[in-house]
């Protein structure tokens, strides 16, 4: 049996593109849209056929390497409300999937979720529509999948929306950590009571969109809130599971070996905190006939051709021409990663070097990249104190605000107040609306 592990597509992140041309879609692969709607795609953003083309990729291995069961870890799109165009360009894909007969496990991620539990979900159309082969993993249990090489057991853990998995009665009274450590408690209680119901005769999977403690975050620090409950690797790492398809963190890592446990990544950059890490899909090959905890056989990671993301920094020298310096640099990367890329240029200079640069020449040096993000100039003046990264990376949103508004000599009382507001939103998006 061949597994593909498929996570954090995130169509409808649009960010650093421009609107595509003709010539942008003539280089697409003939079943990237049927000739009609391929037209349609003219002056829509490239970083969205950057992200169809980027799935397409892993839909043509599926196809070619005899794929049987697809695990898709959560997060199809960028927004919770979708547009008709995302949706119909994502479902075309898994329809291809499907019709060859390969069976696609759906995991919602907090992407996928409404922002009201009562209503549908992304992801919902599938089922309703009855479609063959796709099975969605909505609620916490055990899902029986027949695959072409036999049949196999799935447990999903979506993502948990705090406020459909605790009664506000359970949390009321409670601290924003004391709810997180309940919902983390409950989650660890329901997926043990799954793991006592397999069937050790059948390969067994978890797929599952959850944050796992000791994971390297990337741009899904930026996505999250920064209150996202975390579940111990011990929870997840259980002897039962011949693999674990981990979602929600963007940058692909191996957390466990026994059994092999994986956060997949995203296929494509949403930002420049990726810029130096590789984006692809798992492939895991399992043995149905050996016994538990020696199934699977091999295990790869297999990289997309995403879009390079070239960050470009140019210290000039005092007394030096900011412009050659920065046109000197910008010509190392002509031959090499320039082209076709998304690139951003710093440069620092002193403040008497900024008259003499001159952006015009800058930009015609960049024209071979797919989109300019900006030429920011770090002008060397006096400084004033920052926080360093790693410093404010470790931070939490309601301590970030504290040292801000002590920053700003808040008066005690207003200072009070506001975190105590700040709080109150924290927990209502955790918890959800009335």
């Amino acid at each position: 049996m061949r597994v593909l592990h498929l996570s954090d597509v995130h169509i409808g992140v649009e960010n650093y593109g421009r609107p595509a041309t003709e010539a942008d879609l003539a280089a697409l692969p003939p079943h990237f849209a049927p000739g009609a709607e391929r037209s349609a795609f003219v002056g829509m953003p490239t970083r969205l056929l950057d992200f169809l083309t980027a799935l397409d990729e892993v839909v043509d291995y599926a196809l070619r390497e005899s794929v049987d069961l697809v695990l898709f870890s959560g997060d199809a799109y960028k927004s919770r409300d979708p547009s008709q165009t995302h949706q119909r360009e994502f479902a075309r894909r898994i329809a291809r999937l499907a019709e060859a007969g390969v069976v696609v496990f759906l995991t919602p991620g907090n992407h996928d979720l409404p922002h009201v539990a009562s209503r549908a979900g992304a992801l919902d159309i599938f089922p309703t529509l009855r479609v063959e082969n796709v099975v969605l993993g909505s609620t916490l249990a055990t899902y029986r999948v027949a695959t072409r090489s036999g049949e196999a057991q799935v447990v999903a853990l979506p993502w948990v929306r705090i406020g459909s998995f605790m009664a506000k009665e359970e949390t009321r009274g409670l601290t924003l950590e004391q709810i997180k450590e309940a919902v983390e408690a409950r989650i660890t209680e329901h997926l043990a009571d799954e793991v006592a119901q397999l069937d050790p005769a059948l390969p067994a999977f978890l797929c599952a969109h959850v944050n796992i403690s000791g994971a390297t975050t990337a741009s899904e620090r930026s996505m999250m809130l920064g209150n996202d409950h975390v579940l111990g690797l011990g929870t997840v790492a259980i002897p039962a599971f011949d693999y674990v398809a981990l979602g929600n963190i963007h940058k692909h890592q191996v957390l466990s070996q026994h059994p092999p446990v994986a956060y997949a990544g995203s296929i494509e950059r949403i930002d420049f905190s990726e810029e130096r890490e590789d984006k692809g899909f798992c492939v895991i090959d399992v043995d149905a006939s050996k016994p538990r905890g020696e199934r699977v056989t091999g295990f790869r990671f297999v990289p997309v051709a995403a879009r390079a993301m070239l960050t470009i920094d140019v210290p000039a020298r005092s007394g030096e021409d900011p412009t050659d310096a920065t046109l000197e640099a910008i010509a190392k990367h002509a031959e090499s990663g320039l082209e076709g890329a998304i690139v951003r240029v710093r440069v620092s200079m002193d403040a008497e070097q900024e008259p003499a640069f001159r952006e015009a020449p800058v930009r015609q040096a960049l024209a071979p990249a797919h989109y300019v993000v900006g030429i920011e100039r770090n002008v060397r003046r006096a400084s004033r104190t920052r926080l360093g990264t790693d410093e404010a990376e470790k931070l939490s949103p309601l301590d970030a605000l504290r040292r801000y508004l002590a920053s700003k000599n808040t008066p005690a009382d207003r200072e009070r107040l506001l975190v105590e507001r700040a709080e109150q939103l924290l927990r209502e998006e955790i918890e959800g609306p009335e």
